[in-house]
Formats: C-alpha cells, structure tokens, sequence
C-alpha cells in the first residue's frame, strides 16, 4: 500500500529542506541561507507513534530556475498539492507576508485539500508574536516553529497525523510481476508502454503532460501474467493541462511503491537532471529493482554504447547493480531486451541463498578485510541468515551495531552480489545486536 504523501510548499527559502531534515531525523538535503539551493534528495520517510507518510521537499522538485519565480512556484506548488494528501503551507515570521505567500495562499484555499499553515523561523517568543499577521491568509491560525531549532516540531508531527486520511480498505495486489515506467515527462514512457505491448494501448503526444492519472495493464510475457503499471497513463487529448504537468515525479513515488521493478525511462537527447536523480534515489530507499532504459537512441550521432553505459553507471552510481538498456521507443529497437531484462531482475529478487552458502561467503569476507573498530571493541558478526526476498534481505547479527560503518556495509552488499548475482536489485541489510528479535 502506498504511503501517504505529505507535500511542503511555500515559496523559496522558507526553511522547507530544513524541516525535511528535521521530520526526518536526520540530514538528507542540502540545506543553504539562498534560495534555489535543494539538490540533493527531496523525499524522506516519516514514521509517527506508527503512523507512516512520505514527506516531499518540492523546493527540491524545480527543473530550472530560468523561469520567473513567480510562474515557477505557481506550477510547482499546483502540482505537488494536486498529487499529495495533505499539505504543509510553510511561510518565515521574519519576512511576514510576501506576494508569492499571497498567491499560494489562494491555490491552497480552492484546492480544500487537508492544509497545514506553518509559520517557520520563530527562533524566539518575539518572532512567535509577530506570527498573527498570517491570519490575513484566510488559513486560519498558523503554527509557529524554528525547525532549525527544532522548536515545536514533535507537535507539528501530531498535527500531519491528524490531517492525514484514514487508510482506505487493504487491497490484495495480484500475485504477478508488476513493474512501473517510471520519468520525468516527455521520455517516451508512454511510447515505450505502447512498444512493449505491441500495439497503441496509450494515447501518445509529443506534448510534456499529454497523460495524467496512472494506469494498470496486465499482460501475457512467455507464459507469466505481467501487471505493467504505467505512470503516464491515459489522457484525452481535450483534457490537457500544460505547465503544473511538469512536476510529476510525485505520481512516480505512488507507482514505485506498488512495483517489483521500475523501469527509469531516461532521455539520450537531453543531460540527465536533479528529476532523475530523485526518482532513482526513491527506487533504491524503497528498496526495490530497477533498469534504466535510455530511450531515443536513434536520435544519437555517437552511437558508442559502451561509452554510454559507462557515463550513465557514473551518473547514478549510487546503483552501480542497474542494468542499462538502450532503446528507441519510436521505432521499437531494443524494446525486445526490456521485458526479459525486467524479468531477469525480478528473478534476482527472489533468489533465496542456502544457509550454508550464505554463511561461507560472510566468513570468507570477514577473513580478507580488516573489522571496524571503536577503541579496543571490534565488531564481531556472530551470525547471518537471510530473512526476506523481494526484496532480499540479510540480517547480521553483531556484538554493536554502532561500529558498523557505511563503508562496511557497502563491503559486505559487494561480496554478497559477487557471490550470488542479484543484479538489478538493492539489498536490505539488517544489522542486530546480540539477542534482538
């Protein structure tokens, strides 16, 4: 089931990546005193007295800041509050009420979505106090806080969870492989969906935004039922809304959550942007497999795939494990390789490891590489035992968690893919002290 979206907005430098960071519990984006400067990761997952939602910086969703400001927040803020459940409205006490507050403002009032006014850097009660004149908003009384400070933040937690909408009724997915066409707009996934499935199942336009609302197909691939989830879906051409079409990326996450395998359309005519790196970045933190399927190759003069592959592995090293894939939607090359390769990855995901296998392989690991260390405790892995698949998980268990470095980690997933394969997908590692259930 997918999570609930919660939505910052508010116009730039208002402190919504320092909320993120601070709602989140630890420091994921970068967090600068100028405006425009969120480049890093814009989605955090929220856990609260057991409640979960999917907290989104949209700062951090631009594409450019070569447009004005003006029509900039105005499409963002459009679109990220059309796709969230509920809505932070985040203002700064020190700047008191600016025209793009106004403007924003409004587009929350007629949306009537679940909406929050939060009126940030109240570092002292004289701040607090100068907080009334956002009443002038029409959204009521706002809540003051410094989330640089972190003041007042535990009870504006208690306030998202009561906005949010009561979980609809559990719905069993099929038993089936079910893989999403996940990217920024106007990559081809439609066309690519169309390709796969051999015929025009998806209206396609050359126009950014042509498609909205996410659509399912089930499909028949050499005997296996296949749910194709499509994040452009379908859109009638009379219906077309260009401008808050281009901040999707939202629609991705819902779609990312639902799949076993994501399918990252990327654009070979175009510079891979911040929005592909967000996207990317969400598949890998929801832990699930993924191909990059770089579309439009026939429109590329240098045709060295190798070159290509290399460069595209380096921007997205964080997932070194992704199979790269070249196609032309348009003209249907390639498109043969992505469903098997699609396939192949979800094979990975459910590949169990023998207990004895498993246990070989981390001792030999720990034999060949020097354990952390912290003073004169050094980190002792007493046992392993792999726990879940799809995606696959290993839990480790350890005299202190609290030495197991990042880079150790990252030595012990390495060994692991060495040994048994799991191309395409992450690895959940799970590190446990002692007795721990």
């Amino acid at each position: 089931m997918s999570k609930p979206i919660v939505a910052i907005v508010g116009r730039q430098n208002v402190g919504k990546s320092t909320l993120l960071n601070r709602l989140a519990g630890k420091r994921i984006s970068i967090v600068e005193d100028m405006p425009g400067t969120t480049r890093d990761r814009v989605f955090a997952g929220v856990s609260w007295e057991g409640k979960e939602f999917m907290l989104v910086d949209t700062g951090g969703l631009e594409l450019g800041m070569e447009t004005e400001i003006g029509r900039g927040v105005k499409e963002q803020i459009s679109q990220a509050m059309l796709e969230a459940d509920a809505i932070i409205f985040m203002v700064d006490v020190k700047d008191g009420i600016m025209p793009a507050d106004l403007e924003i403002a409004d587009l929350v009032r007629r949306l009537r979505k679940p909406a929050l006014l939060v009126a940030n850097k109240a570092d002292n009660e004289k701040l607090e106090t100068q907080a009334v004149e956002f009443y002038q908003l029409g959204l009521g009384e706002p809540f003051v806080i410094s989330a640089y400070h972190g003041r007042s933040t535990a009870e504006l937690l208690e306030k998202i969870i009561a906005l949010l909408p009561e979980p609809p009724p559990a719905v069993t997915e099929p038993e089936m492989m079910k893989v999403a066409i996940v990217g920024h707009p106007n990559v081809g996934k439609s066309m690519l969906l169309n390709a796969i499935l051999g015929q025009e199942r998806v209206i396609v336009s050359g126009i950014p935004g042509t498609t909205r609302d996410a659509i399912d197909t089930n499909f028949d691939f050499s005997g296996e039922n296949v749910l194709l989830i499509d994040t452009a879906g379908i859109r009638k051409r009379g219906q077309i809304e260009i401008g808050i079409e281009k901040y999707s990326v939202l629609r991705s996450l819902r779609a990312i959550d639902r799949c076993d395998v994501a399918l990252l359309v990327l654009d070979a005519t175009e510079m891979f942007s911040a929005q592909d790196m967000h996207i990317a970045g969400y598949i890998q933190q929801a832990f699930k497999g993924i191909v990059i399927v770089v579309n439009k190759w026939d429109m590329v003069t240098n045709e060295n795939q190798g070159l290509w592959a290399e460069n595209t592995r380096r921007q997205f090293k964080f997932m070194s494990y992704a199979p790269v894939l070249f196609i032309s939607a348009k003209f249907r090359q390639g498109v043969s390789e992505v469903m098997p390769q699609a396939y192949q990855v979800y094979q990975e995901r459910m590949r169990q490891v023998s207990s004895a296998e498993l246990r070989g392989t981390i001792q030999d690991a720990v034999a060949s590489h020097n354990m952390p260390r912290k003073g004169k405790i050094v980190l002792s892995i007493k046992g392993v035992a792999q726990t879940g698949v799809n995606p696959p998980a290993f839990t480790f268990r350890v005299n202190d968690t609290r030495l197991v470095h990042f880079s150790y980690r990252r030595f012990l997933e390495n060994k692991l893919r060495e040994a048994f394969g799991f191309t395409g997908t992450p690895l959940h590692l799970i590190f446990k002290t002692g007795g721990e259930s």
